[in-house]
């Protein structure tokens, strides 16, 4: 017997770049010193062979005032072509007691600036 896994429904998604794409973002990682968004966005980007790349930062502020910034990320085309994969992380890490962040996510195309605006839950618990 073969056992078939179920996508979880994403934390949080969004048309971008025009309304040509969706992003979904499927994960939201913590580490000691940083945390890390894991998302696909379909139809796929364009490969950078083949037209202008498109760049992200992210910005992000939690529910108690404390500011993210951009770590750096990667992103690249799913073997089946159906979307393309990436990762973004942010500094410093997550605070303990962040309930919920906003995150901005700014797309650079062609030297134009398309931004996201996405509110995620974390796994922490308010009092």
């Amino acid at each position: 017997m073969t056992t078939r896994r179920i996508p979880r429904a994403p934390l949080a998604s969004a048309k971008i770049l025009n309304g040509g794409h969706e992003l979904s973002v499927h994960d939201l990682k913590r580490q000691d010193d940083s945390f890390t968004l894991h998302y696909t966005i379909a139809p796929p980007l364009p490969n950078a062979g083949d037209a202008t790349p498109v760049l992200l930062s992210l910005e992000a502020m939690d529910d108690n005032g404390n500011a993210y910034f951009d770590r750096g990320g990667a992103y690249g085309a799913a073997g089946d072509g159906t979307h393309t994969p990436g990762s973004i992380s942010a500094q410093p890490a997550l605070a303990p007691k962040a309930g919920e962040i906003r995150v901005r996510l700014t797309f650079l195309r062609n030297g134009e600036e398309h931004p996201c605006h996405l509110m995620l839950l974390t796994s922490a618990t308010k009092p």
